[in-house]
C-alpha cells in the first residue's frame, strides 16, 4: 500500500496535519492506498499558490493556454489503460466504465482549449456620436473545484478545462473516496507544462476546506458537485462572501416509453445497461420508468431478464457489469429506501437485498405497482434499484414525470416526431435524452433546473461560466 501526497505549488506535499486517510476499494473492503488528511490550512496554502499564479496563467494568450491542454489531453490518452485501473480499484466502477471515462477526458480539455480561442468579445454600435463601446472577457481568478466520487475524473475535468482555458486557476479538493485520480489528472496536466500553481489538488476535510474556499475572497468561484443538501449549504455561505457557484446537485430521471418504442426487448436491455452503469450512482441515471399501459407488462418481463442476466462483482473482474456501490453506508441507505418502498405496497420482481461481502455489493432490483407515495419515486437512490409504472394517457406521464424537486435528467422514448418535441418541451429537466441514454458530451451544456443545481458545465456556456464581462466606453472620438 503506498502513500501519495497533495499537488500544491507544482510539488508534491504532505498536509500540515500529519494526518492520513486510507482509500478502499468498495469490492473488497480493503484499503489500497492512503492520501493526507488535511484541512484549512492546506486549502489556504493551495489559495495562495493558485492567487500567485493566477496573473501569469491569465496573462498567457488563449493559444499557449490551448496547446498545454491539447498536449495533457495526448498524454491522458496515451495513460487511459493505467488510469482506468486505479479509477475502478478506488470506485469500484467496472474496468470498462472507467476506462471510457478516461478515454472520454480528452475531449473536455479539446473543446474547452477551442472554445476559448473564440471568446473575442463584440463591438456595439453607439448611439452618439465619438462614441465607442466593446465587450470583452477576462478570467474570473482562482476557482474552487469539490467533486463527487462517482465520476472521479469527469467531474474535476469538465470544472478544470473550462477554467484553464479561461485563464483561471483551480484548487480541487476531489472526494475522499476516489482521490487518486484526480492526481492522475493533475500529474498529467504537469507533464504536458502546465505551470505551478495553476492547478492544485488538495485532500482532506471537505468542510473545512470548503470553509477557506468561502473565506477568502481571492476565491471567486466554487463549482460543486454532490447533494442538494451539501449544495444548499454553500449557497448560505456564499451569500456572506458573494461567492460566485456552479452547482451540480442531485437528481430524479424520469424515463417515459410511450407505445410506438419500437423493439421492447431490446429497449429493456439498453435500459437496464443505462440504469446500472456505475452500480447505479449516476446523477443523471434513469431513475422512475413509467411504460404505456399497453407495452406494461411485456417491458416488466424484458426488463426483469436483463437484470437476471447482469454480473456483480468487482470492476476489475473483465466479466462483471454491475460493481460495488463506493461504501457501507451507501449500501445500507439503498436497502433502506428499497425496504421503505416495498412496506408501502411495492412489488419486488427481481433482487431487493444486500448481497455477502466482502465489499459493498448490492443485488440488482426490479419492482413493479409502486405505489405513488413510495420513497423509491422521490429520493435519489444512487443504486442499482428501478422502480416500473403504467401510464395511460401522455398528460398522465408528464404530471409524474415532472412531480419532483429534481430536475436535472429526463428520458422519453418514442418513434413519433410529435410526441417527442411536444413532450420534451413540457419535461421540467436540463437535459432531456430523446431516444438517447447518454445525455451528455463535451460540446453542450451540462446542468439542471430547480433543485439540481445552478449554472452549466462544458459547452460554450461552460467556459463562459469563468470569465467576467467587461463593457468598455471610449468618448471624444469623433
Amino acid at each position: 500500500m503506498t502513500r501519495e501526497l497533495q499537488i500544491v505549488n507544482g510539488s508534491e506535499v504532505a498536509s500540515h496535519t500529519g494526518r492520513w486517510w486510507s482509500v478502499v476499494d468498495p469490492a473488497t473492503g480493503e484499503a489500497v492506498g492512503e492520501v493526507p488528511w488535511g484541512d484549512a490550512g492546506d486549502a489556504n496554502a493551495a489559495i495562495d499558490a493558485a492567487a500567485a499564479a493566477w496573473p501569469g496563467w491569465a496573462r498567457r494568450n488563449v493559444f499557449e493556454r490551448g496547446a498545454m491542454l491539447e498536449r495533457a489531453a495526448e498524454l491522458i490518452r496515451e495513460r487511459v489503460e493505467v488510469y482506468a485501473r486505479r479509477t475502478a480499484e478506488e470506485s469500484g466502477k467496472p474496468l470498462a466504465q472507467a476506462r471510457a471515462e478516461w478515454a472520454g477526458a480528452p475531449n473536455y480539455l479539446r473543446y474547452a482549449a477551442e472554445e476559448a480561442r473564440r471568446l473575442g468579445g463584440r463591438w456595439i454600435p453607439a448611439r452618439a456620436p465619438g462614441r465607442r463601446i466593446d465587450v470583452t472577457y477576462q478570467p474570473l481568478g482562482v476557482v474552487g473545484v469539490i467533486t463527487a466520487w462517482n465520476f472521479p475524473i469527469y467531474n474535476v475535468n469538465r470544472a478544470v478545462a473550462s477554467a484553464l482555458a479561461a485563464g483561471c486557476c483551480a484548487v480541487v479538493r476531489p472526494s475522499e473516496y476516489t482521490p487518486r485520480t484526480a492526481l492522475d489528472y493533475a500529474r498529467a496536466l504537469h507533464d504536458a507544462g502546465l505551470p505551478p500553481g495553476v492547478l492544485n489538488i488538495v485532500t482532506g476535510e471537505a468542510h473545512a476546506m470548503g470553509q477557506a474556499m468561502l473565506d477568502d475572497p481571492r476565491c471567486r468561484k466554487i463549482a460543486f458537485t454532490g447533494s442538494t443538501r451539501v449544495g444548499r449549504l454553500l449557497m448560505e455561505g456564499a451569500a456572506r462572501t458573494v461567492t460566485r457557484l456552479a452547482l451540480e446537485l442531485g437528481g430524479n430521471a424520469p424515463v417515459l416509453i410511450f407505445p410506438d418504442a419500437g423493439d421492447i426487448e431490446a429497449l429493456a436491455r439498453t435500459a437496464v445497461m443505462a440504469r446500472h452503469r456505475n452500480c447505479g450512482q449516476v446523477c443523471i441515471s434513469p431513475q422512475r420508468f413509467y411504460v404505456h399501459a399497453s407495452i406494461h407488462e411485456r417491458f416488466v418481463a424484458a426488463m426483469a431478464a436483463a437484470i437476471r442476466a447482469e454480473v456483480v462483482g468487482p470492476g476489475l473482474d473483465p466479466a462483471s457489469t454491475v460493481g460495488p456501490l463506493i461504501h457501507e453506508a451507501q449500501r445500507a441507505r439503498v436497502d433502506d429506501i428499497v425496504q421503505r418502498s416495498l412496506a408501502a405496497g411495492a412489488v419486488p420482481v427481481v433482487g431487493g437485498h444486500p448481497l455477502p461481502g466482502p465489499g459493498y455489493f448490492y443485488a440488482p432490483t426490479l419492482l413493479r405497482d409502486v405505489p405513488a407515495d413510495a420513497p423509491i419515486l422521490h429520493e435519489e437512490v444512487f443504486g442499482p434499484v428501478t422502480p416500473v409504472q403504467s401510464f395511460e394517457t401522455t398528460e398522465e406521464a408528464l404530471a409524474l414525470a415532472n412531480a419532483t424537486e429534481y430536475g436535472l435528467a429526463a428520458y422519453l422514448w418514442t418513434a413519433d416526431l410529435g410526441t417527442a418535441m411536444r413532450v420534451s418541451e413540457q419535461l421540467e429537466f436540463g437535459l432531456v435524452g430523446v431516444n438517447d441514454w447518454y445525455p451528455v458530451t463535451a460540446e453542450a451544456p451540462f446542468g439542471g433546473f430547480k433543485q439540481s443545481g445552478l449554472g452549466r458545465e462544458s459547452g460554450l456556456e461552460g467556459v463562459h461560466e469563468y470569465v467576467e464581462v467587461k463593457t468598455r466606453y471610449f468618448g471624444g472620438l469623433a
